[in-house]
């Protein structure tokens, strides 16, 4: 595991799963996923996560965001060989070295592994469609 992830200090619901790769990590549990990357946690409670869609990531190097106070980018690693997916979130919370923030609605773009995306679909009621 990575020294520079930030330890989750509490956690909502019972945990299900975790992942740690040494980039990043996700961890599941029963009222949300906390997305980890080094000095920041991005918690996403499941009855805010609006869609999660399968995202192809072969032509993609950079990420643009976009809100009323800032604009910029961020470089990403993606990993080869693991299916990513566009999760889109109502708001979420981000846990950094300078505190604790509120973010309104935005989109992730993660490696998710099939066991912790049927642990998301299951605890957050979220339905496949075909």
């Amino acid at each position: 595991m990575n020294e520079d992830f930030i330890r989750i200090k509490s956690l909502e619901g019972d945990l299900k799963l975790s992942h740690k790769k040494r980039d990043f990590g996700i961890t599941v549990s029963t009222e949300e996923v906390v997305y980890q990357k080094p000095h920041a946690n991005y918690h996403l409670r499941l009855e805010d996560i609006v869609s999660i869609i399968p995202f192809d990531t072969s032509d993609m190097k950079t990420i643009t965001f976009n809100n009323r106070k800032h604009t910029g980018s961020e470089r990403m690693n993606m990993s080869a060989g693991m299916p990513h997916y566009l999760i889109d979130v109502r708001k979420a919370v981000v846990h950094n070295r300078s505190g604790i923030f509120q973010l309104g609605s935005v989109q992730f773009i993660l490696p998710i592994h099939r066991d912790l995306l049927l642990a998301i679909s299951k605890y957050g009621g979220l339905s496949a469609v075909i």
